[in-house]
C-alpha cells in the first residue's frame, strides 16, 4: 500500500502531522507492507533564499492579526503534544526548492526520514535558514549523506524535475494545503489528525485493497 505525503519545510503543521503519522504507521497491522513517499509541496514558490519577517509576522498578511497570537499559541501547544519545539516567533520563511531537492536524494538514499527531521527541526526549533547550502549540506552530512554527493545537488539542478513534478502531482491528486496524506491514490486527507484516525483510514484502505 502506498502513502504519499506532501508536505514543506516552512510548515508547522507538516511537523506536527510527521510525528503523527509516525504513530498512525505505529498502529497499523500491515505497516511492513506500506511504501511511504514523501511529496514536494512549496507553501511560497516565490520567496528566495533570502529570510524576511518571521513566520508569526507572515500570518499577518493573510490572517486578522489580531487572530495571530492566538493562532501560534494553538500550534506550539500542539507541537509541544508531540514533543516539537515551534517557534514561529524566530522562524523567518524562505524558498524550499533545494530542500526538496535535498529530500528527494535523501529518499533515493534511504535516509529520507532522518533529513527531514534535520529541516524541521533547523527551521522550526533554530529558526535557520532552510535556503542556504551551508545549513542543507550540513543537514544532510549529520543525517548520513554523502557531502560530495550533496554538494553536487546543491551546485547544480539534479531533482528539479522531481519538485515540479511533484506539484502537478499535488494538483492532480486535488491537493491544496499541507500536509495532506493520499492513501494508494484515493483522495488526500489532512496528516495532521488524530494519530488513531489516520490509522483507521489507513485500515480502510487496507480492507478495500483486499476486497478488490
Amino acid at each position: 500500500m502506498k502513502i504519499e505525503i506532501y508536505s514543506d519545510v516552512l510548515c508547522p503543521w507538516c511537523y506536527i502531522g510527521k510525528r503523527r503519522i509516525a504513530k498512525a504507521l505505529e498502529g497499523f497491522a500491515h505497516r511492513d507492507a506500506v511504501e511511504v513517499v514523501w511529496r514536494s509541496f512549496q507553501l511560497a514558490p516565490e520567496a528566495d533564499g533570502v529570510p524576511g519577517p518571521t513566520a508569526a509576522e507572515a500570518m499577518e498578511q493573510w490572517t486578522d492579526p489580531a487572530a495571530v497570537p492566538a493562532r501560534v499559541a494553538l500550534i506550539r501547544s500542539n507541537g509541544e503534544q508531540e514533543g516539537v519545539e515551534l517557534n514561529l516567533h524566530k522562524s523567518r520563511p524562505v524558498s524550499t526548492f533545494d530542500a526538496h531537492r535535498l529530500i528527494h536524494l535523501a529518499a533515493a538514499r534511504g535516509r529520507v526520514d532522518q533529513v527531514l527531521e534535520g529541516l524541521f527541526h533547523a527551521y522550526h526549533t533554530d529558526a535557520l535558514n532552510v535556503a542556504d547550502p551551508d545549513v542543507l549540506s550540513g543537514i544532510a552530512t549529520a543525517a548520513g549523506l554523502d557531502a560530495d554527493e550533496v554538494g553536487a545537488l546543491l551546485a547544480g539542478e539534479a531533482y528539479a524535475d522531481q519538485v515540479t513534478a511533484d506539484e502537478r502531482r499535488a494538483r492532480a491528486a486535488g491537493v491544496g494545503g499541507v500536509p495532506s496524506v493520499v492513501i494508494d491514490g484515493r483522495p488526500p486527507v489532512s496528516g495532521v489528525q488524530d494519530p488513531a484516525v489516520l490509522t483507521a483510514a489507513f485500515e480502510a484502505a487496507w480492507a478495500q485493497r483486499a476486497g478488490a
